[in-house]
């Protein structure tokens, strides 16, 4: 059975952490099959929007201690082709984590169970989420004596209010899925049996929408986060002319006034 399964269902693609004996944890042959799943995600014009979630207790608790770690540091050597690869392309697992790869797509976290450190990673990297209640999150490095390099030290003030990052980096504490969804980390919290049908419901209506206008939509908004807001609406500007000068920004308004469902091409 795959570590990573992928699977598509019309333009929803569904990405599934399948390590749940070890509580998803990311060793070299996840961190291989993620950062391929992103660029099927990214290349595949069929795919429209993304679901990532994970089997068992936990979605991801984050880099394997005894397999990723060590062979990052150099206290273990090589030896399948997972590890090679990790060892020889550099980005790869910041790319798994969604760190310094963009899908260009939406992404949708289903957070089956706890996302802690990598997991919480993974999560910080996606673009709306809708977590079980049991859910934990948070990054420990710190406990360990290692940094949290997936990106939350610069993510997580951004994300959650600077106090409260600042409290779960500086000290490695988790917070509950009920406390993430009142930071306004999360959307939505619901019972364990709805997770993936409100994340399928999310990506249902992403995808009827028109597929070059959800990209440059959803570009604009990262590119211009943090920005002057003079500089963030030059550059809105400059994302959204593309779009009015597609054959999608034609048939939206045309299928409006006709009182029937547009038929997007993506182009």
């Amino acid at each position: 059975m795959a570590v990573v399964d992928f699977a598509t269902d019309g333009h929803v693609a569904t990405v599934t952490l399948n390590r749940p004996e070890a509580r998803n944890a990311v060793n070299p042959e996840v961190a291989v099959r993620l950062a391929q799943a992103w660029e099927t995600i990214r290349t595949d014009d069929a795919i429209r929007v993304a679901i990532v979630t994970g089997t068992g207790s936990a979605f991801c608790a984050g880099a394997d201690l005894g397999q990723l770690i060590p062979l990052r540091t150099g206290a273990r050597q090589p030896e399948n082709e997972w590890d090679e690869r990790v060892v020889a392309e550099a980005g790869l697992v910041s790319q798994a984590i969604l760190r310094s790869y963009d899908v260009e797509k939406p992404v949708i976290a289903a957070i089956n169970g706890h996302a802690i450190a990598g997991g919480m990673e993974l999560v910080q990297g996606t673009d709306i989420r809708v977590s079980a209640p049991g859910a934990r999150f948070g990054v420990q490095e710190v406990k360990w004596a290692i940094f949290p390099a997936g990106g939350s030290t610069v993510r997580m003030p951004r994300q959650l209010p600077y106090s409260k990052a600042m409290e779960l980096l500086l000290t490695g504490d988790l917070i509950t899925a009920r406390e993430a969804l009142d930071f306004g980390f999360l959307n939505y919290v619901v019972p364990d049996d709805e997770l993936l049908p409100k994340a399928r419901e999310i990506a249902a209506k992403i995808a009827a929408n028109g597929p070059v206008a959800v990209r440059a939509i959803r570009k604009s908004a990262r590119a211009c986060l943090g920005r002057p807001e003079s500089e963030g609406l030059d550059m809105e500007l400059a994302f959204a002319k593309p779009v009015f000068e597609t054959e999608d920004a034609v048939e939206g308004p045309r299928a409006f006034m006709e009182k029937r469902d547009p038929q997007f091409k993506g182009r």
